[in-house]
């Protein structure tokens, strides 16, 4: 299998190197608009398995990006979510199967408009492909499966620090930019089946998680769990999604959002027009970025039928020492990569769009990413 990955940065060379691992793949092209921003853990495969291309996906209408493709059986879309309508009608128009990492759920209803042209291609598209979206739509899916008549789905996730700093206890584990995105954004759940929108930072609570990590903070956030409000809508009460963050995280961010320094709309400063969140990322990005912090992934899906049957996973994922791949990039890179090995493989079996609580069989999914040592574990 020859593999295209797009992007450079942390989670498309995450992506990237987990391809490179695999005895089916036969050549990796990880393309950037800035390539040798590769990470370190990627260099030594280049011009063995591994090539870096330049490549700008607007350049020439995506003539480029078009051409980029020639020549592989599937592209894992690694670049931003503003990019992947366009990335993936190229793919589909080029015959490959297509998979990425979402975060745009109005962008996820326009793919899936793409459904009869992907499926006339013989091709598989899925976007929402990472950690959250992606790994936990597949594990609240078979929760559901499982406990049968679904009462409620409670979703939780969150990249941490394993040594947590005063006074936000958080370092950058992605885009800082993202993270505020989700902080400003409604968050869309089920509640009495119906898909309903809920504030961010809002409905506090509190969970506990084996030693280390302890006891954790939950509150909503945007964009986790992407359509599964209205793909379960009628079919289960109530499902939520909400961010894990250390104790006081939340005291701190909600404050900082309702006194506007995360608005998006330019404000007058000694007579400059700036913009807030703009402002504040510039300040912060330096505070919270620790080149030698280590990270760790902390999860959590419960299913809950009608019936009283229960139905939960946990995870805790850390920072690869050896390879220097941080816990958010294991867990969502690889998460991209393995979707994008059972496209090419066969074990994915549909044509079409479809989101991974759709297409991505359960058993094969996490079996994979045990092979990788990120372990999903059943509790009680």
């Amino acid at each position: 299998m020859r593999m295209l990955v797009l992007g450079a940065g942390l989670q498309g060379c995450a992506c990237a190197f987990d391809l490179l691992q695999q005895d089916a793949v036969s050549a990796v092209t990880l393309a950037d608009v800035q390539p040798d921003r590769a990470a370190g853990f990627v260099k030594p495969f280049v011009g063995k398995k591994l090539s870096l291309v330049k490549l700008d996906v607007r350049d020439g209408g995506g003539a480029a990006l078009r051409r980029a493709m020639s020549g592989h059986l599937a592209v894992m879309n690694a670049l931003p979510y503003y990019f992947n309508l366009e990335v993936s009608r190229a793919a589909v128009e080029a015959g490959l199967h297509y998979c990425d990492l979402g975060g745009n759920t109005e962008i996820v209803f326009k793919q899936k408009k793409l459904g009869p042209e992907a499926e006339r291609a013989r091709v598989s598209v899925i976007p929402d492909c990472g950690l959250a979206p992606g790994m936990v739509n597949i594990l609240a899916a078979e929760g559901i499966r499982r406990v049968g008549d679904a009462e409620s789905v409670k979703i939780y996730v969150g990249g941490l620090p394993q040594r947590p700093e005063p006074p936000l206890n958080y370092q950058i584990v992605y885009s800082l930019e993202g993270a505020l995105d989700y902080y400003t954004t409604p968050s869309w759940v089920l509640r009495d089946g119906a898909p309903t929108r809920v504030d961010a930072l809002s409905e506090l609570e509190s969970l506990s998680f084996p030693a280390p990590v302890g006891a954790l903070e939950a509150f909503h956030t945007g964009g986790g769990i992407s359509t599964l409000p209205w793909a379960y809508e009628g079919r289960v009460r109530t499902m939520e999604y909400k961010t894990l963050r250390y104790p006081g995280h939340l005291a701190i961010m909600r404050p900082i959002r309702e006194l506007g320094l995360l608005d998006l709309a330019p404000v007058k400063v000694k007579g400059k027009e700036i913009v807030p969140r703009d402002a504040f990322i510039t300040i912060v990005s330096p505070k919270l970025t620790k080149p030698q912090g280590r990270d760790l992934v902390a999860l959590r899906v419960v299913a809950l039928g009608k019936n009283g049957k229960r139905v939960a996973w946990e995870l805790l994922d850390y920072y690869d020492e050896a390879r220097g791949i941080s816990a958010m990039m294991r867990t969502t890179g690889y998460s991209l990569s393995i979707t994008g090995l059972m496209q090419g493989d066969g074990r994915i079996t549909s044509r079409g769009v479809h989101t991974p609580d759709e297409a991505v069989p359960f058993d094969g999914y996490v079996t994979e990413l045990k092979r990788r040592g990120v372990e999903i574990r059943e509790v009680v």
